[in-house]
C-alpha cells in the first residue's frame, strides 16, 4: 500500500488534489482512498489530506501517520509543522518552492521541489495573490513517485476540475517537466 499525506492551506486545493490523485490511481485499476483532516475550516488555515493506493481492497480507516510520501503545497508550513513526521526514509518529500531541494533546511534524503505557485499563476489558476496549486503539484507527484501516470492524472483532472480544465492539465504537465530532485 502507498500512503501519501498532503499539507496545505485552505483554498489551495489539497483536499481536491488528494481526490484527483486517488481517481487517477483508480483509473489505473488500483483500490484507493482519499480523505481530509480539517482543523479550523477557513481559507488560509492549515489543512491535511490523505491518499491511499493499493492493488488490494483497503480496509484501514485511519489518518496516515507513517506516509510513504509527503506533498507540501505551501512552503511556509515548513516553518512550523514537522511535515516529515513519520515519513518513510525512502519516500519523497515534494515541496512547492522556488528553491532547489538543497536550499531547503529539511533533514530528509529524498526532496523534490517545483515552483507550483509560478505555474499556477502562469495558467491563471486561482488569483495572483491566492493561486490554486493542487494540479501543478500533482504533476510533480506523478513524476517523482511514479504512483500514477501523467496520462491518467490528466484524465482525472479532466473529470474532477470544474473550470479551466485545459489550463489545469497543462499546469500538471509543466510541473511534471519542471520538477527538481
Amino acid at each position: 500500500m502507498i500512503e501519501i499525506r498532503f499539507h496545505g492551506r485552505g483554498g489551495q486545493g489539497a483536499v481536491i488534489g488528494a481526490e484527483i490523485l486517488a481517481e487517477a490511481a483508480f483509473l489505473e485499476g488500483k483500490f484507493v482512498q482519499a480523505f481530509p483532516y480539517f482543523g479550523v475550516e477557513r481559507r488560509g488555515a492549515p489543512v491535511t489530506a490523505y491518499t491511499r493506493i493499493d492493488d488490494n481492497p483497503i480496509r484501514i480507516r485511519t489518518n496516515i501517520y507513517e506516509p510513504d510520501h509527503v506533498v507540501v503545497l505551501d512552503p511556509t508550513l515548513l516553518d512550523f509543522i514537522d511535515v516529515t513526521e513519520g515519513l518513510d526514509e525512502s519516500g519523497w518529500l515534494i515541496v512547492n518552492s522556488h528553491k532547489s531541494p538543497g536550499e531547503l533546511l529539511i533533514d530528509h534524503e529524498r526532496i523534490a521541489t517545483v515552483n507550483a505557485t509560478k505555474i499556477a499563476r502562469k495558467y491563471r489558476l486561482g488569483s495572483i495573490n491566492s493561486p490554486i496549486v493542487n494540479t501543478s503539484i500533482l504533476g510533480a507527484v506523478s513524476k517523482a513517485t511514479g504512483v500514477v501516470s501523467i496520462e491518467k492524472l490528466s484524465s482525472s483532472i479532466g473529470n474532477r476540475v470544474p473550470a479551466k480544465v485545459d489550463e489545469n492539465i497543462q499546469a500538471a504537465k509543466a510541473a511534471y517537466e519542471e520538477l527538481v530532485v
